[in-house]
Order: C-alpha cells, then structure tokens, then sequence
C-alpha cells in the first residue's frame, strides 16, 4: 500500500512552512507528486524520494 504525507508532513521533511509547500504547489515549484481528496492534498511518499534524488543527483554531478 502506497504512503501519503500530508503538507504539514512535506514541510516537516523539507524543514520549511505548510505556507511554502503550499505555495511550491500554486507555483509549479518543488515536488508535484500531489493528489487531491476533497480538501485534502496528499503527497506520494516513494515520489517525493525520487524527486529528492534527482535534485540531489543534477546538483551534485561531476
């Protein structure tokens, strides 16, 4: 089964606001591994995962 976080949980991971987070998504900046479900957004975990290490991967490339 698969995890979601919530945006508070994205901010915790990220060390940032729910306002920032929030505002990645209106923006288009940051992860868009989101669904949403009602009012609720929720982010894919494993997603998230891959989002970090392509970030990490295009910065740190010899």
């Amino acid at each position: 089964m698969k995890k979601y976080l919530t945006t508070a949980e994205v901010a915790d991971r990220y060390r940032t606001s729910p306002a920032t987070v929030r505002y990645w998504r209106y923006a288009g900046t940051g992860p868009q591994c989101f669904i949403r479900r009602g009012r609720h957004v929720l982010y894919d975990a494993e997603a998230l995962d891959k989002f970090d290490a392509e970030e990490i991967g295009g910065r740190c490339a010899a």
